[in-house]
């Protein structure tokens, strides 16, 4: 379970509120990509809170409750398939991390970006390698991003009932690929992507 000596180790005199940012679908064939900011307040310990990735679906629904009733201030965003498609899927990822952090009504001083790539932000940042499980906020954050896109894809498998998105979150899995080469690409799915899955067939 991860604490807030990793943040708070980042604070100064000019250094006061921290965020944490991450973003969750950058590897599925459909959907956008969506990216949180969160900033909790110090000394906060939530309960389970790790990695997203390393938490059921269960566990993370639950989390996901009590970080939007904890935190000082958080903000979920997107890039859409089309931008992805228009400006590729890492400066989509930027894109939609930025629109996290503008869209906070506290503006931090300094965002701790999961991975090793921080470029268009408007704030001073600082790259966690694997920050999910290192940074307390950088987990929240990857926490609020991947519930809310499983969300979507929950309402996606509604729409598209054929293809499985409640089971494999629009990543390329056997049942996804073999019911895209059944029923064709849906309005959601990205054409990019595909194109190199298919590139043998």
């Amino acid at each position: 379970m991860l604490d807030y000596s990793f943040d708070i180790s980042h604070k100064n005199e000019k250094i006061k509120i921290i965020c944490g940012v991450d973003e969750a679908g950058r590897g599925p064939l459909a959907g956008p990509v969506v990216a949180a900011a969160c900033i909790l307040p110090d000394g906060l310990i939530i309960e389970g809170l790790d990695d997203s990735k390393k938490l059921t679906e269960k566990k993370r629904e639950k989390i996901f409750d009590v970080i939007i009733e904890k935190a000082l201030d958080y903000s979920i965003a997107s890039a859409s398939v089309e931008e992805i498609e228009e400006i590729n899927i890492l400066n989509a990822s930027m894109l939609a991390m930025k629109r996290a952090i503008d869209g906070l009504k506290m503006k931090p001083d300094l965002a701790l970006i999961d991975g090793n790539t921080s470029r268009g932000f408007t704030v001073e940042t600082k790259t966690v390698v694997h920050g999910d499980a290192i940074s307390q906020s950088i987990a929240a954050a990857s926490i609020l991003a991947k519930v809310t896109r499983d969300r979507l894809c929950y309402e996606y498998d509604k729409e598209y009932p054929e293809y499985g998105f409640a089971k494999h979150k629009g990543y390329g899995t056997k049942l996804h690929t073999d019911a895209i080469k059944q029923y064709g690409i849906t309005p959601i799915h990205r054409p990019s992507f595909l194109v190199k899955l298919f590139k043998n067939d």
